[in-house]
């Protein structure tokens, strides 16, 4: 019995294979990417507003460095990528399931 109530998602009550918990977090949160510079002049693509406790940020931090070949962080509820990838992160982002109008790019 233990088994079948650890596969059930605590929030929207589906089987876990089912849940569509993230996919809904996903679509609705304001998530902004911009250009920032740290030290030595290297620029930084910051992708920032996606809530952690909805969204596993590390799993998406992962994907955004292996389409884009770069390195980066994920740290303190944001997203940090090595260079610009500002053109790229939108498109990239709206693929993963996030909603197109909710990522504005400055």
């Amino acid at each position: 019995m233990n088994e079948t109530m650890s596969t059930i998602c605590n929030t929207c009550g589906l089987p876990q294979e089912l849940c569509v918990c993230e996919a809904i977090a996903r679509e609705s949160q304001k998530i902004t990417v911009v250009l920032d510079k740290k030290k030595f002049g290297k620029t930084y693509t910051v992708i920032k507003g996606i809530n952690e406790h909805e969204v596993d940020i590390k799993d998406l931090a992962k994907k955004l460095k292996n389409k884009f070949a770069c390195g980066g962080t994920a740290k303190e509820g944001r997203i940090e990528l090595q260079g610009d990838h500002r053109r790229n992160a939108k498109e990239e982002l709206v693929k993963l399931g996030f909603s197109a109008e909710t990522i504005e790019v400055k």
